[in-house]
């Protein structure tokens, strides 16, 4: 499962349950499509409110282009009015010279008033949906692990780029689109009535024929569209998952299942799509059929009237050209509602995300930590059980004094609750009962960033990233200098193998730096955590990876840095212990015992039954 924390794994924690089939996966994306896809109005749109406000100087320039550029259209009619009737009829060259001027002047109007407009409403959509990225993303970046039990990370991914670039399509284009022909709606039934008020009258009465099933199929393409991205979604979820985890899905040859399970998802994403396709198809030929149907009628109305006089030749093909261009304006505004509707829906999951609440804040009056820091950790009858399982208590009345500059143990069967004292102590979870201090003030009372500025954390399962070790190792303390670089990973036993790199320390290693073995990722992640310089830190199976002989290398690196700061470890393997000040014996959530490797041996307790099961092993 892909990683949503730079953490140990969940180890504490049950796994989600999966579905077992592609079957049952097209279920789940469809149960997740139906419980999101209600949304049928406009509203999550408002969220995009204050975006385009500060955008609003780019806006009031596309409006002022966008009204010239909408006017030019409908003048051009007048022009090709009089070429008829005053140009073409009238035998004189300078006339017809003169309207063909102004035709002309015309076109420049409307192609630099477009390519304006165009400009600055691109520009706008760019802004705004750089800005909602951006705040997203920091969202996101917010909100504590329990959060991420409830959504696959490849979900939140989609919502942060593909719903994301269909808002960018509806600010960049479509508003300025639907703003256009809502202009030229207008303006061209103005128009007409000056031009013949009669034929308006009739066009008038087709129009309440297109707008009303604009309105019905525009709702119903825009459910179906919510429904198809929730399930795309889901499809990219499951992706992200397995592509994470390739060498797993390889290993236990289950490429055939996998396969089938996504192929489940994007084959029901498609049939849904061809639902919509469809339903769009049957609307446009609805409006095809009644606004080209319409402009025939009107066209035979006017030439009767041309017959009888009561009109001219340039009059009606102004008219025509007007009622065209207004019935195009509302089959555009068609296309436009589909888009309007489908932004929604992504705004709508965007929304979603964007009203997540951490469950672990800043006080609004946090409490100050003491300075100089002194490392000084006190649990306190501490109860807790993880949000996917609220009846199984992980931690029950736990309780643990470490002093400054102690180096203390945590050692216990799987499942004892080891790793759930890092995570609270770190500020992942609210605790529901007894209280944490650090230094001497109440974890809760004080803001958790500057709680986890305490803390460094060296993880079983080295959370690396794409770039160098420079980087990595940086990554741990922004305003490191490179000669601290290369001191920590000179203790963290990483500087023969980094040196041996073609670029050295500037040399990329790919994501999650794959291109590294395990032993040397777990190397690099310790002189992260040393570069650090932190009062406290916190190493779970920091040697997991590490073979015999690094691993003693490693030993005696961090043995000094654990002589300079308070430490807490987790081990498996007891041989890395012996030389802890005190090793904590849990189970079962509790304490249990407490001592020196050679005190928990002598008394007939858990230590001396897992001793007896490792040393004699």
């Amino acid at each position: 499962m892909a990683d949503s924390t730079p953490v140990t794994p969940q180890t504490d924690l049950e796994p989600k349950d999966r579905p077992s089939s592609g079957a049952e996966l097209a279920g789940e994306i469809r149960a997740a499509a139906a419980r999101r896809g209600k949304t049928r109005d406009l509203r999550p749109l408002r969220r995009l409110g204050p975006y385009l406000w500060k955008q609003r100087v780019n806006g009031v320039f596309m409006l002022i282009f966008l009204v010239i550029s909408a006017s030019a259209v409908p003048t051009m009619t007048f022009v090709l009015r009089h070429l008829v009737d005053n140009g073409f009829g009238s035998g004189r060259p300078a006339e017809l010279n003169k309207w063909f001027l102004v035709a002309g002047a015309l076109a420049l109007v409307l192609a630099v008033s477009t390519a304006l407009r165009y400009f600055f409403i691109t520009r706008l959509g760019e802004r705004v949906v750089a800005d909602l990225r951006e705040d997203v993303f920091g969202h996101i970046l917010s909100l504590d692990p329990a959060y991420f039990l409830k959504i696959r990370t490849g979900e939140v991914i989609s919502r942060l780029t593909a719903d994301i670039q269909i808002i960018e399509s509806l600010v960049a284009a479509s508003i300025s689109i639907a703003l256009r022909n809502l202009l030229s709606f207008v303006v061209g039934i103005v128009l007409m009535m000056v031009v013949s008020p009669k034929l308006t009258g009739f066009v008038l009465v087709i129009i309440p024929f297109v707008v009303v099933p604009l309105i019905a199929f525009g709702r119903q393409v825009g459910r179906v569209t919510r429904e198809t991205q929730d399930m795309f979604a889901g499809a990219v979820g499951f992706a992200s998952e397995s592509l994470d985890a390739l060498e797993t899905v390889q290993a236990f040859v289950r490429e055939h299942f996998t396969q089938t399970r996504f192929n489940a998802g994007v084959e029901a994403a498609y049939a849904k799509s061809v639902g919509r396709m469809a339903t769009r198809a049957m609307m446009t030929a609805m409006f095809i059929t009644f606004i080209f149907g319409g402009i025939s009628i009107v066209l035979w109305l006017g030439a009767q009237d041309v017959l009888n006089g009561h009109m001219t030749n340039g009059k009606l093909l102004q008219f025509v050209f007007l009622a065209a261009f207004t019935g195009g304006s509302v089959a555009n505004l068609n296309e436009t509602w589909g888009d309007v509707q489908k932004a929604a829906g992504a705004m709508a999951r965007i929304d979603e995300l964007l009203h997540s609440e951490p469950n672990i804040k800043a006080p609004l009056s946090p409490a100050l930590l003491p300075e100089p820091a002194r490392g000084e950790i006190v649990f306190d009858n501490v109860t807790f059980a993880y949000p996917s399982r609220p009846e199984t208590k992980v931690l029950d009345g736990f309780s643990l004094h470490v002093k400054p500059g102690e180096t203390v143990a945590l050692v216990g069967p799987s499942g004892a609750g080891k790793s759930t004292v890092f995570k609270l102590l770190l500020r992942y979870y609210e605790f529901e009962a007894g209280a944490i201090e650090l230094d001497g003030v109440d974890i809760r009372k004080a803001d958790p960033k500057a709680v986890r500025e305490r803390l460094s954390l060296v993880a079983q399962d080295t959370a690396l990233f794409s770039g160098s070790a420079e980087d990595n190792i940086r990554f741990g303390r922004e305003d490191a200098s490179d000669t601290d670089i290369r001191l920590a990973a000179a203790k963290a036993q990483a500087l023969g193998f980094i040196e041996a790199l073609p670029q050295g320390f500037k040399q990329p290693l790919g994501e999650r730096a794959k291109s590294l073995s395990g032993g040397q990722k777990q190397r690099l992640s310790i002189a992260r955590a040393l570069v650090r310089n932190a009062p406290v830190l916190l190493l779970d199976e920091a040697t997991s990876a590490l073979d015999a002989e690094n691993e003693q290398l490693v030993q005696a690196a961090l043995g000094e840095a654990m002589r300079e700061r308070t430490t807490l470890v987790i081990v498996h393997r007891l041989a890395t212990v012996l030389k802890a000040d005190r090793i904590v014996v849990m189970d079962g959530g509790r304490v249990v015992d407490s001592g020196t490797h050679a005190e928990l041996v002598a008394r007939d307790g858990l230590y001396r039954r897992l001793a007896q099961l490792q040393f004699n092993a």
